[in-house]
């Protein structure tokens, strides 16, 4: 399958809210990409009655198989296991819906990359499964490990296709869904981009089967208010919904990877995509941050101690000039922890300034609390600071 070139489009403007940016799909906002994450939803691979969409998956099969021909490398999170579950196996319906999960999810991801394997052997593109847990990201090392193993995939042009293993985790283990996950591994392999493929165009500004919402087309870097147009209700057949995708792409945009939500409905949603004429919500990509940070940015679920900082010391993370976070800032510790341990830190009100990697243990931090011309609890390095604008 070979892309085609874009079809011109006219550039419109809607009255709308002053920090809320509507562009035509070919005013090329969209950022070259050499490495990306595609992630593709229940919706669209679930027909209305919950069963796989075949047509669907083998046509964006096609489709990534033609991203990978213009030299771009793909890692593919999916969806979908449950759906084929679902298909193979009946089940009692006063069964315990945990079972029911793990069930299908079981037995349906051994369909769903076998389906997979099929649609891209026709394209001679071979394919690895990389099944993870959410724990998987809570070691720096083990996080290291997974990265090392996805670009020794790419480096041999072997599309690596990721999922959660449902038939291990538990609820307080679980991924909020899988965009969650698509965000984890972009920040891991240093993507450029993430597309999140649901069954619309991206946000609106209301219902999008409402006539009268709009596409918004653009997330500039500062737009916190675009959360007040998103419902709250999740997927038909997926755990998440929009609201998790705006956060995610919200903050994958802060570490500097650009993000499109788009409809993996449309017929040729990637060729779109490749030529610039895509119809979608694209998030603006800030500074991108270093290795360290991307990883502790999605830390605030792994953290295992906690760190209340005086004024001064909050003054000095976030500055412009971020510096370590000394011992003499620090008020008060909480929690056992070890070095490497993922920390929070606050202000003296209880407001969360960011996470930080420990350089040493709660033991000796305890030793050194309040104290001049000791080394840096955390290091600037491995320091992420929330925006708090």
């Amino acid at each position: 399958m070979k892309f085609g070139s874009s079809t011109v489009l006219h550039r419109f403007i809607l009255a709308i809210p002053a920090h809320v940016s509507y562009f035509h799909p070919n005013f090329s906002i969209m950022l070259d990409s050499k490495l990306l994450v595609i992630k593709i939803g229940s919706n669209v691979l679930t027909q209305e009655n919950g069963l796989p969409d075949l047509d669907r998956m083998e046509k964006l099969a096609a489709q990534i198989q033609a991203l990978t021909s213009l030299g771009k490398k793909v890692v593919l999170v999916s969806s979908g296991a449950v759906a084929f579950g679902r298909q193979a196996i009946p089940l009692p319906e006063k069964l315990n819906p945990v079972f029911k999960k793990q069930i299908w999810a079981s037995t349906g991801q051994i369909r769903l990359i076998n389906q997979y394997q099929n649609f891209f052997e026709k394209h001679k593109q071979p394919v690895a499964q990389i099944l993870v847990t959410k724990e998987d990201f809570r070691d720096r090392k083990h996080f290291l490990n997974m990265k090392n193993c996805v670009q020794a995939l790419l480096s041999q042009g072997i599309l690596p296709i990721i999922n959660e293993n449902d038939t291990v985790t538990i609820t307080e283990l679980m991924f909020t869904d899988n965009d969650e996950l698509a965000s984890l591994t972009a920040a891991m392999i240093n993507a450029d981009t993430m597309m999140l493929l649901t069954n619309v165009n991206g946000i609106f500004t209301g219902n999008p089967s409402d006539p009268d919402s709009q596409l918004i087309e653009k997330v500039a870097s500062k737009m916190p208010e675009v959360s007040n147009y998103i419902s709250a209700s999740k997927s038909s057949f997926g755990r998440g919904g929009m609201l998790t995708k705006y956060a995610m792409a919200k903050k994958s945009a802060d570490l500097g990877i650009q993000v499109i939500i788009a409809n993996g409905k449309r017929e040729n949603v990637l060729g779109e995509f490749a030529d610039k004429s895509l119809r979608c919500t694209w998030f603006e990509p800030q500074k991108a941050k270093h290795g360290a940070k991307k990883w502790l940015a999605h830390g605030e679920h792994y953290y295992v101690g906690e760190i209340t900082i005086n004024e001064g010391a909050k003054s000095s993370l976030t500055a412009e000039v971020i510096r370590s976070l000394l011992p003499i800032g620090i008020i008060k510790l909480e929690g056992e922890f070890s070095k490497g341990d993922i920390l929070l830190i606050r202000d003296e009100t209880g407001h969360k300034i960011g996470l930080g990697r420990a350089e040493y243990s709660s033991k000796v931090a305890n030793e050194r609390i309040g104290q001049k011309n000791q080394k840096a609890l955390i290091h600037y390095d491995y320091l992420y600071i929330f925006d708090h604008d």
